[in-house]
């Protein structure tokens, strides 16, 4: 059977590209967006254990950096359906060789592109077209007291957002930056 994905490694230590390869004809197209037979063949430990799906409205706007602590860590599978986004994982694992370094990559209707992000990273997103859906896959359900954050404006992790940020809600405003003595998480 032909793989309906191709597994695309990033800079970041276990952060991967998926790029969907839909099925085309003059009606549109069918595109697969899980498969665990085919995910476990290319090494992705991923079982969706609950799927959000958000609307964002505004050029510019940004959500993140958002992840949830041990025991609780997941990891996401993320893909946008309208729009286009610039999506942003940040690596907070402690024993990571890309401990707080971040990775960037557009994800849109058109490129047909998700993100595989692994358990112990934070996620967040801007929105590059004014109207933008995205659906995620969590490996774990959302547990309120085990929730974290970090400011997506944090000098200490430069990210570099493609425009002015135009919305971010008062909760993401509020998030900590990375304190020096920060070690990390145990995922």
């Amino acid at each position: 059977m032909k793989s309906r994905f191709k597994k695309v490694i990033t800079p970041l230590d276990g952060l991967y590209r998926i790029e969907r390869k839909p099925i085309v004809d003059q009606r549109g197209f069918l595109s697969r967006i899980h498969c665990e037979s085919e995910f476990s063949q290319m090494g992705l430990d991923h079982q969706p254990s609950q799927i959000n799906y958000t609307f964002t409205n505004g050029k510019g706007s940004v959500r993140g950096l958002h992840f949830q602590l041990p025991p609780h860590c997941e990891s996401k599978f993320v893909s946008c359906f309208n729009g286009e986004i610039w999506d942003v994982v940040v690596d907070l694992r402690r024993d990571s060789t890309t401990f707080l370094h971040w990775h960037a990559e557009i994800l849109s209707s058109e490129n047909q592109t998700s993100l595989y992000v692994p358990k112990g990273c934070a996620h967040g997103f801007q929105t590059i077209s004014e109207c933008c859906q995205l659906l995620y896959l969590h490996s774990d359900s959302y547990v309120p007291n085990k929730e974290g954050g970090i400011n997506p404006m944090d000098p200490k992790l430069g990210i570099k957002w493609p425009l002015p940020v135009k919305a971010l809600s008062e909760r993401d405003k509020k998030h900590p930056m990375i304190e020096n003595d920060f070690r990390g998480l145990e995922v």
